[in-house]
């Protein structure tokens, strides 16, 4: 079987997979909902959700460092990876192990997409259809409620030390701009550029994410004392997982309109 993932590599099986190695947190929430948790046989110290998948499963490493050795033992036949979050090196590492199956996300589409093609290749492209229909349907309530609301600017945090802000091209911006807010990071700067007064200044919203920085109340606090702009903690799993999060995404989304 002669699959094609979202960097148009062809990834060839002998099987439907049955022993997969994720090392996407964000897609390890999605196998589990697809209703493969069974076939999941290693993951990242990162895959926190289900919270108690770690109980069970090998924790192989991180997102840019693993143990090859570990995933060898595991015998996968599947390994899930993603172009952001893994790296290169990894990648030509791991295909001497099994077939490595690379996500690149930017953009919901994309993200509906990705289900799609897992859930073929997997052999529950039903359940997928299902996930990606509520998803679907999400949208389009949180729609009607943004889309009289007035557009802000906002910069969206995640990192200090410097601060560092999620810009363009992201799938962080592509979330943003469902929710009618207006990304003040410049198109033609990197995608996740440090940024400093000026950026500050243009904003009239300021958003903490709790990821990968852990972002807390005492950071708003502070901020609050150093700038006039409105500053809110956001939950960064809701902004930056793909797949079967943006279920719960959206809904927690709506509370972020309500005071408006």
């Amino acid at each position: 079987m002669e699959f094609v993932d979202q960097l148009n590599r062809t990834v060839f099986l002998k099987r439907t997979p049955s022993r997969i190695v994720s090392l996407v947190p964000s897609q390890t929430e999605l196998l589990v909902d697809l209703g493969l948790r069974k076939s999941i046989v290693g993951i990242t110290k990162f895959c926190v959700h289900p919270t108690d998948l770690k109980n069970e499963k090998t924790i192989v490493g991180g997102t840019k460092k693993v143990n090859y050795d570990k995933i060898k033992a595991l015998s996968p036949d599947f390994i899930i990876c993603n172009k952001e979050e893994n790296t290169e090196e990894m990648v030509l590492q791991l295909e001497y192990i099994a077939p490595v199956w690379i996500s690149d996300i930017k953009t919901i589409p994309e993200s509906l997409l990705m289900i799609t093609q897992l859930g073929e290749i997997f052999e529950v492209a039903e359940k997928a259809s299902q996930i990606i229909s509520k998803i679907e349907i999400e949208l389009c309530e949180l729609h009607k409620i943004v889309e009289n609301l007035r557009t802000r600017k906002v910069i969206y945090l995640i990192w200090k030390d410097p601060y560092m802000a999620a810009g363009k091209n992201t799938f962080i911006d592509a979330l943003l701009q469902v929710n009618n807010f207006q990304n003040v990071i410049d198109s033609e700067a990197s995608r996740y550029p440090e940024i400093g007064n000026k950026e500050f200044k243009n904003a009239d919203l300021i958003f903490l994410s709790t990821e990968p920085y852990p972002f807390k109340k005492k950071d708003v606090l502070k901020m609050n004392a150093e700038f006039e702009t409105e500053i809110k903690l956001v939950d960064g799993e809701f902004f930056s997982w793909y797949g079967s999060r943006l279920m719960k995404s959206l809904n927690y989304f709506k509370t972020l309109h309500k005071a408006e």
